[in-house]
């Protein structure tokens, strides 16, 4: 089994990619080589055949790799599932190259972060779902989630998605919780959610105004999670 973790999702536009990137500087910052990838990246720009994807970038220069392509081997410019993306650029997903850049990794890093795209159940190609890739890869899970009403539901689908086929979750962090005026949902959530599932609660992260993805931006990310999140439990086992 490799060493690292998959982070996942109740939904897209969660913060798979802040949370990843700010647990690579977290995990860095103790002495450990960091490798990230994005296996399959949609809603890239630029051209066909240097298509970039922010998220990629930002993972890449908040663990600070050396080999941009495997960091993101599959790339497409339309904001969609990537099996629906495939047909309409007219590009086959490379499920080999994905395999190849994640073997690769391996080779070159010590702990290897893997965001996905969208939560579990996101068809990468016919027939392969998110979830086949977690399978292949043998990673542990994070799942990040929202904090407030509506998280309930969708962490607890997502924790029973990935129990039935088997997957260890390392812990469920919640992301973007306001500073100040707390909900009850968004106070309660969290513990609610840990009596029903039984998986721990990594952390709380609360909104970082600083941060842009798209500008590269970290702000204070790399100290919050430091603070917020227990990595000693991410590390643990690996």
């Amino acid at each position: 089994m490799a060493k690292g973790i998959f982070v996942t999702a109740t939904d897209t536009g969660i913060g798979k990619t802040v949370i990843s990137a700010g647990l690579a500087m977290a995990i860095r910052s103790r002495g450990i080589r960091v490798g990230v990838m994005k296996p399959v990246a949609t809603g890239c720009f630029g051209e066909r055949e240097r298509l970039i994807s922010a998220d990629a970038v930002y993972l890449f220069e908040a663990a600070e790799n050396e080999y941009a392509p495997l960091t993101s081997p599959i790339r497409f410019r339309n904001p969609v599932a990537p099996s629906i993306a495939s047909v309409y650029e007219q590009k086959e997903v490379d499920l080999d190259a994905i395999r190849g850049a994640f073997g690769e990794l391996q080779k070159h890093y010590d702990f290897i972060i893997v965001e996905g795209i969208g939560g579990l159940l996101v068809p990468i190609k016919k027939n392969y779902l998110v979830a086949n890739l977690i399978r292949e890869f043998a990673l542990p899970l994070v799942i990040v989630s929202n904090i407030s009403l509506g998280a309930i539901n969708h962490t607890l689908l997502t924790v029973d998605a990935a129990l039935i086929r088997g997957f260890k979750i390392k812990g469920i962090i919640f992301n973007r919780a306001p500073l100040v005026n707390y909900s009850l949902a968004e106070m309660t959530n969290p513990r609610v959610i840990h009596e029903l599932t039984g998986i721990p609660i990594l952390g709380v992260v609360p909104e970082i105004q600083e941060l842009n993805v798209e500008r590269c931006r970290f702000g204070s990310l790399k100290e919050v999670l430091m603070e917020r999140i227990n990595i000693d439990a991410i590390l643990n086992g690996a």
